[in-house]
């Protein structure tokens, strides 16, 4: 996540901000096959996947929408070849540690939920630590 880069800094004049939803939820899915369709591999899918939320995200927070909840890794995902999983594990380590410092100083409240045990244990004190705590603005809940 660059510093203040910003995706789309106006709401489309279309789009009444007096419309817009206090909490938007996504569900992570179709990446793998997305870069497949295109003839890559399914690891540069995943990659995009955490591009694209982040410009989700961005999107949000210039819209004033409160919350963003992404659905990223369901159980059933276990069940993927061990070279996936391990890539998504080592893309998620990247990600927490790396790009979740910019997300706080750009005052977003990081809650992670679900069944966290089985996550890469470097994560693991991460996800206790100050991204849990209130800020403001846009909360980020990742599944």
């Amino acid at each position: 996540m660059s510093a203040k880069q910003k995706v789309l800094q106006e709401l489309p004049n279309d789009l009444n901000p007096n419309r817009l939803p206090r909490h938007v939820a996504v569900i992570m899915d179709g990446n793998g096959r997305w870069a497949q369709q295109r003839g890559l591999p399914r690891t540069m899918g995943h990659r995009r996947g955490v591009d694209t939320l982040k410009d989700l995200l961005r999107c949000c927070q210039d819209w004033g929408v409160e919350a963003l909840t992404a659905y990223a890794f369901s159980t059933e995902n276990w069940g993927r070849p061990v070279e996936e999983v391990d890539f998504l594990m080592t893309l998620f380590e990247r990600v927490l540690m790396q790009e979740l410092r910019e997300m706080m100083e750009e005052q977003v409240r990081i809650q992670f939920v679900g069944n966290l045990n089985a996550l890469p244990a470097l994560c693991k004190p991460e996800l206790k630590s100050p991204w849990r705590r209130p800020l403001k603005i846009v909360a980020l809940y990742l599944m």
